[in-house]
């Protein structure tokens, strides 16, 4: 009976012995399949870096869908420490918060509204970003093409230049070209990478930069000297560009003034008169005049912006 318990006893711990490596085991190999897909994905550089997801759940039934791939994208374009799962959710809680300031301050009325600006002021922020992100690669170009230039000249292949680039410069273009080395180290050819590249950051400089290096990977040539004559290009390029833009810095300016105008009229309305705003979005034809105002704001907005973009 003693040897059937002993027998016993030492099973058991054998069976917990085992449980605890098997635990061990299973939860190291999450954290390198996790580890893995952050490094495939293209957010994962910024992602690895950056505090611990939020929302998952979420997050993977949206990137499951073409409009969260869309979304993911241009998350990745952006730069920011962002997931599709969290800017869904930290978009709808702004819109639920604006909806329920802009009807408790203003009316009933206001409530859907705040919540549609919201809504798309967070996208025109991704926009912005992206197109801050995107000027300052461009800004970067010209450094880029000299760095591939000299470590071609050099004797190095296309793909250690890349590497070598992305270790060199800053970001945003260190950590663009980085995700570029990392597709490439695990097996997708120059010119998908540099195709997708180009898909995240587009801009006409970008083009022509990847279009030279897909056609000296694939056909070969003078690649060296048609990379110092884009560097010379691209310099030139940035110089129009700096002054186009501050040509246009006023009228820019101006596209943001005008439907804050409107608001703040709105704001001093209610405030010279407490409860116009409600009295007045009481009956249709109140509610019809703001929206039609809102309308005309907005069409002001896109008409001056449009204006203003100046293709360089």
């Amino acid at each position: 009976m003693d040897r059937l318990a002993t027998v016993a006893l030492g099973a058991t711990l054998v069976c917990g012995a085992l449980g605890v490596v098997g635990a061990h085991t299973y939860a190291r190999g999450k954290e390198q399949q996790r580890a893995l897909i952050e490094r495939l994905s293209d957010s994962g550089p910024v992602a690895a870096a950056g505090p611990p997801r939020r929302f998952t759940r979420i997050d993977r039934r949206l990137r499951a869908t073409s409009a969260g791939s869309r979304l993911e994208l241009r998350l990745a374009a952006t730069g920011l420490a962002l997931t599709p799962g969290e800017f869904v959710v930290y978009t709808a809680a702004a819109a639920a918060g604006l909806w329920v300031v802009a009807a408790s301050l203003l009316a009933a009325f206001f409530g859907p509204i705040a919540a549609v600006i919201a809504v798309w002021a967070a996208f025109a922020f991704l926009n912005w970003q992206r197109q801050k992100r995107i000027e300052r690669f461009i800004n970067q170009l010209p450094e880029l093409s000299r760095i591939l230039a000299n470590a071609t000249q050099a004797g190095l292949a296309l793909r250690t230049a890349l590497a070598m680039a992305a270790d060199e410069m800053e970001a945003p273009a260190g950590e663009e070209l980085a995700k570029v080395a990392a597709k490439l180290a695990v097996g997708h050819s120059i010119d998908d990478a540099l195709e997708e590249l180009a898909q995240r950051l587009p801009s006409r400089e970008l083009v022509v930069l990847v279009t030279t290096l897909v056609l000296s990977n694939r056909a070969g040539g003078a690649v060296v000297t048609s990379l110092r004559n884009l560097t010379q290009t691209l310099e030139e390029r940035k110089e129009t560009r700096r002054e186009v833009r501050t040509q246009l810095s006023q009228v820019t300016v101006t596209a943001y003034v005008v439907p804050l105008m409107g608001i703040g009229t709105l704001l001093l309305m209610n405030r010279i008169s407490a409860g116009s705003l409600d009295r007045m979005t009481s009956s249709f034809w109140g509610q019809a005049a703001v929206v039609v105002a809102f309308v005309l704001y907005g069409i002001g907005f896109f008409l001056i912006r449009r204006m203003s973009k100046i293709d360089v």
